[in-house]
């Protein structure tokens, strides 16, 4: 039996005076969940307000059934997740077990055939989801935690929750972002120990994929892979970041060395913000806002 030692911590929590617990049922509720972490935010679908977002830590997580303990007590403790009247509910995983592929050769039936091909799906605790992309012909399978998504599901009963991936979200929100060039480039998330690469040209996929990364080193050999591998150029093509990273990093300093056109991402154009909002950097959060965009 497991000891019980594992919590989580309150990182970040930016909230729009405007947001009234009255009118849930205007509201659409978007929460992404990692092994470590876990990001909610909640947009007025009336006139895509962005009114909250929350930002938490676990801590001493090890295990999927830790985090389920932590995620539930973590629900419990907040008056807002454990409502039921939302407009909406969108939940997001992290999860490195993922795989695309073109949605005219889908046959949902073999969704862990695919899958397995890179993954090691284990099926008496992982479900098989997937997610038909709205722009680009792409499926995304991933495997999701079944008891976690039951344990959702008796929160939410009212709604059926929408599931995707964070792969997803990302995809989603760089294909509708305001600067997104017909020109081929990189578009990269740099989230907790992961980085996330893209790679579009003309609103079409033509790359994803994540890493995990301990170094500067790590950042820039990732990056410069996909650069050679896609065929981008270092003196004109586009990279631009989003994430948990500052303009000033040690990893950004090293990529500039590389890679000229280099820029960091805003908020998402198709959300509104007040000025609360201002807290947080432009380049934050991005998936987390980009969860309401997948439909």
């Amino acid at each position: 039996m497991e000891t019980i030692t594992a919590s989580y911590k309150l990182l970040n929590k930016i909230k729009d005076d405007a947001l009234n617990v009255d009118n849930l049922q205007n509201y659409c509720l978007c929460i992404q969940i990692g092994i470590r972490d876990l990001q909610f935010c909640v947009i007025n679908t009336t006139n895509n307000k962005c009114l909250l977002i929350e930002d938490f830590i676990f801590q001493d997580v090890q295990t999927i059934n830790t985090r389920l303990m932590v995620v539930q007590k973590l629900f419990e403790n907040h008056h807002l997740l454990m409502a039921g009247f939302w407009h909406s509910v969108k939940i997001c995983l992290k999860s490195h077990k993922f795989t695309l592929v073109p949605s005219d050769h889908f046959l949902p039936e073999a969704s862990l055939d695919y899958l397995s091909v890179n993954s090691e799906v284990k099926p008496k605790t992982e479900a098989v989801q997937h997610y038909k992309h709205i722009g680009s012909n792409a499926i995304n399978i991933f495997a999701a935690d079944k008891k976690l998504i039951a344990w959702l599901k008796t929160i939410y009963k009212k709604k059926e929750i929408e599931i995707i991936h964070q792969g997803s979200a990302l995809i989603e929100g760089i294909h509708r972002y305001d600067d997104h060039s017909p020109e081929k480039g990189m578009y990269c998330y740099v989230d907790r120990g992961v980085i996330h690469l893209i790679v579009s040209q003309d609103n079409k996929l033509l790359y994803y994929n994540q890493f995990a990364v301990k170094s500067s080193d790590d950042f820039i050999r990732y990056v410069m892979l996909v650069f050679k591998e896609l065929g981008l150029s270092q003196k004109t093509s586009k990279l631009i970041i989003w994430g948990e990273i500052k303009q000033d990093s040690p990893s950004i300093a090293k990529v500039r060395k590389y890679i000229r056109n280099i820029s960091f991402g805003g908020k998402p154009s198709l959300l509104n913000f007040s000025y609360h909002f201002d807290e947080i950097s432009d380049h934050q959060y991005f998936d987390i806002f980009s969860i309401f965009l997948c439909d």
